[in-house]
């Protein structure tokens, strides 16, 4: 396959995971409050949709959702097996390997995180692909007390890692870019450079009063996108 026969394929096969994934809200949606958070649920489906995906036969006849949640519900059930941990694959984790290098180049070029969908460009792979291998390449939580020198019992608690700031950066960063260019510039004066509201009105040609205004909502509905609340 030439190479932009093999890029249409990557975008179409992207496009149709993105499209798809109401069916793992559904199917997470059944397990929860049972003991396992819905984040870990959520990312355990989307492996079930990427394998049902790669796995469908449309010539069989079968609507790919009466194939697809089977498989999605079988990888959150095998979470629960084995104890609330999302095996991570080769692929993933050397996917993981690469966002971290190309963040690093991306922030020496720019000065600025790169968004899920800009390393999704840059490494030919879906955003979905790239927030689960964020997602995998955060440190797990040990429920099991280990025995110290002195035979103490203690939990392992792992310390903050440079992934999980990552991810939160991307987020911010994604829903900034969603923002329109009179709003991104609004929140970047304010809480990036510092302005005062009264600066930033100069700037902007308008008035304190309608940017205290503006910035409240704009804070609120990046909050509802962040948080999900």
């Amino acid at each position: 396959m030439s190479a932009p026969l093999a890029d249409a394929a990557r975008t179409r096969r992207g496009e149709f995971i993105q499209n798809n994934l109401g069916l793992v809200h559904s199917c997470a949606g059944r397990f929860r409050g049972r003991g396992i958070e819905y984040e870990d649920l959520y990312a355990a489906g989307c492996l079930g949709l990427v394998k049902a995906c790669d796995g469908f036969d449309a010539s069989r006849g079968l609507c790919f959702s009466t194939y697809a949640v089977p498989v999605i519900l079988g990888e959150i059930k095998k979470l629960f097996r084995d104890g609330g941990t999302v095996k991570v694959s080769r692929t993933l984790k050397e996917l993981g390997l690469k966002i971290n290098a190309e963040r690093e180049r991306c922030l020496k070029r720019t000065g600025n995180e790169p968004s899920v969908t800009q390393l999704a460009e840059k490494l030919q792979t879906t955003p979905e692909q790239v927030a689960l291998a964020i997602r995998a390449s955060l440190p797990a939580l040990s429920l099991t007390p280990a025995e110290s020198e002195d035979g103490n019992r203690e939990w392992d608690i792992p310390v903050a890692s440079p992934e999980e700031s990552l991810s939160e950066h991307i987020s911010l960063n994604q829903v900034m870019a969603r923002l329109a260019p009179e709003d991104r510039l609004l929140i970047r004066l304010r809480f990036f450079a510092g302005k005062t509201q009264s600066e930033t009105a100069r700037v902007l040609k308008t008035t304190q009063v309608q940017i205290s205004r503006r910035e409240r909502k704009i804070l609120q509905w990046m909050r509802k996108e962040l948080t999900g609340e």
